[in-house]
């Protein structure tokens, strides 16, 4: 799935330093490294544990993980929507992602400066989402001119598209984001046609000390960033990006290890791909068999065919049926004729949405 979350944030708030543990990391399978693209995109690989009972329940001769991309925006300062700092590549580059995590400084550290003279998360978070709401409302300025001229002349696709603009314009102008209104599903078709910077799904990532990574609950700047995300009905994440770095560098059984010393279940960057993947409204499905297990990535909602379609577009173009069973069954049972012994595996026709967790094998002619 070509679908990229662009990570952001102020300058000195551990944005580089975490994109930097996202690609450096070693993955497991040699199948799908962390590795980089170009010096702004890294790919990563989802944790799925999942795939790792598949594999122990079939035997494959290889496992394969999904995997997706993170991009590195450039840094903003107050200003970036009028062109200050780096701020038109900022907004180019956040233009081209589908959703954004937004690292968030919140510890205290004498030695490393904050741009503002203070931390402060909460005015981090609003000096990025200023700039982003300034370059909305002059984007949606220029086209409610525009329109606004032919909904004059009664031009009943103007009128309407008008109506729209004008419920935009009157959020951005009160500082609220592009996604905090409620549009109908008709709506919504014009305004993902504008490409706004604040239609964007967010994520926030507090970034703290490491004294404070194994229960940051405490840890106030992380509290004030919380009640500011469930106004946003947003995710938060926590993590530390200099301990994250240092895990990135470690193999599957010292990672462990190194945890369990910390205190922590499950590492920030392992949180970090899974939130990113679900903000992104993608799920995963599995194919199973002695030659290979693998996980493939799916947008929510898709249809058998179109999923068949994400391995090769010839299995789209001559699906037939997707023999199916949900992982939790298989796993149930054993074995796929255990399974289909039980009544499990079901024959889906080109109507069935794909869930999460199924795992199939499809029958295609062509």
């Amino acid at each position: 799935m070509a679908l990229t979350a662009g990570i952001v944030g102020l300058p000195n708030v551990g944005k580089s330093t975490l994109f930097n543990a996202i690609t450096q990391a070693g993955a497991e399978s040699a199948n799908y490294p962390f590795c980089t693209i170009d010096p702004n995109v890294g790919i990563v690989e989802v944790p799925d544990e999942r795939l790792q009972k598949l594999t122990a329940l079939v035997q494959p001769k290889k496992t394969v993980p999904t995997a997706f991309e993170f991009t590195d925006i450039a840094g903003i300062v107050k200003g970036a929507s009028k062109g200050e700092g780096l701020g038109n590549k900022f907004l180019s580059h956040i233009r081209q992602v589908d959703a954004i995590c937004h690292v968030v400084r919140c510890f205290a550290d004498d030695n490393i400066t904050h741009v503002a003279g203070k931390v402060d998360p909460i005015d981090d978070i609003e000096t990025i989402n200023l700039e982003l709401i300034l370059a909305d409302l002059e984007s949606v300025d220029k086209r409610a001119d525009r329109v606004g001229k032919l909904a004059k002349q009664k031009d009943k696709d103007a009128v309407y598209e008008h109506e729209v603009l004008l419920m935009l314009k009157e959020a951005l102008e009160n500082d609220k984001p592009a996604r905090s209104v409620e549009f109908t599903d008709e709506q919504m078709k014009i305004v993902k046609h504008l490409h706004l910077l604040t239609s964007k799904p967010v994520l926030y990532v507090a970034n703290v000390s490491e004294d404070e990574v194994a229960d940051a609950s405490n840890n106030e700047y992380v509290k004030a960033v919380r009640e500011f995300a469930a106004g946003e009905k947003a995710e938060v994440i926590v993590v530390c990006a200099k301990i994250e770095s240092e895990i990135a560098e470690l193999d599957g059984e010292e990672k462990e290890m190194f945890l369990e010393e910390l205190g922590i279940e499950e590492s920030g960057l392992d949180q970090l791909i899974k939130a990113s993947y679900n903000l992104l409204g993608l799920a995963t499905y599995f194919t199973a068999g002695v030659q290979e297990v693998r996980a493939w990535t799916f947008k929510k909602g898709m249809k058998a065919p179109q999923c068949a379609g994400v391995i090769h577009s010839d299995f789209e173009r001559g699906f037939i049926r997707a023999e199916t069973v949900s992982y939790e069954d298989l796993l149930n049972a054993g074995t796929m004729g255990a399974a289909r012994e039980a009544g499990k595996v079901r024959l889906e026709g080109k109507e069935y949405i794909v869930k999460d967790g199924d795992v199939i094998h499809f029958r295609f002619n062509v």
